[in-house]
């Protein structure tokens, strides 16, 4: 059974900001989220977590094995780097999608992402040490078949693109249904889901969903771990396994 630890960073009063004393340049402001998520990514990734962008001032990350210290450390290091703060809220449960509720929830509670006074709030609990197991995280690593051919080598890049998020976007309003899995675009054709106990059924069933939906064909490689990193190479692993041996579905050993 899955076990997942989400944490979700929210930057704190980060529209009023934007505005304050006058608006901000747009290049200035993407330069600053940008590099806000790059040091994220690089602060959660050295613990072996996964952070996310989804829309830069909230990020989802996959966190096993980051307790409530690690998470701290954090928060201390981007408010010495940067002119902003961020909250962080932690939760976990079988369900990737009830433990984003969960961790939403605590840090709605603690007021609006717009109040001043709401800053660096820490909430939430992360899983116990001793009830880590080693198939608490699965990853499922998702590409498109053929992408260079069918979309690079061919069409303008513009259309590749609306092609390519086309098929994340089906993916990701289906995973999250169907399975409360959520996905994230990380650049190429790649796209990431964070998975429920989810079986080649149902990964199959998502592939077909996106081929008759959009026209985007698939492949996925799944690997389960007891933390995001190592889940997340085990599905690069399996994904390799679908290139050779011309399958759609492939589960790491």
């Amino acid at each position: 059974m899955t076990n997942t630890q989400v944490t979700l960073i929210q930057i704190d009063n980060y529209g009023p900001w934007t505005v304050t004393p006058e608006p901000r340049r747009e290049p200035d402001l993407q330069t600053l989220q940008s590099r806000l998520y790059a040091d994220l990514s690089q602060l959660i990734g050295n613990r072996d977590g996964y952070v996310f962008f989804t829309r830069f001032d909230n990020m989802i990350a996959v966190t096993n094995g980051l307790d409530t210290d690690a998470h701290a450390l954090i928060q201390e290091s981007v408010g010495n780097r940067y002119p902003v703060t961020v909250s962080l809220s932690i939760a976990a449960d079988p369900s990737p999608g009830q433990a984003l509720g969960t961790a939403t929830d605590q840090l709605q509670e603690a007021g609006s992402a717009q109040d001043r006074g709401r800053t660096e709030i820490l909430r939430g609990d992360p899983v116990p040490e001793s009830a880590r197991t080693d198939e608490d995280v699965q990853v499922a690593h998702f590409d498109v078949n053929d992408a260079t051919s069918k979309y690079t080598d061919r069409l303008n890049e513009f259309d590749s693109f609306i092609n390519i998020e086309q098929g994340y976007a089906e993916l990701m309003r289906y995973m999250w249904r169907a399975h409360e899995s959520p996905s994230f675009f990380v650049g190429g054709d790649n796209i990431i889901s964070v998975c429920s106990d989810i079986d080649h059924e149902g990964f199959s069933d998502a592939i077909q969903h996106v081929r008759e939906a959009v026209g985007v064909d698939l492949k996925v490689g799944v690997g389960a771990a007891d933390n995001p990193q190592s889940a997340g190479m085990a599905a690069k692993h399996a994904l390799e396994t679908c290139r050779e041996e011309n399958t759609a579905v492939e589960f790491s050993d």
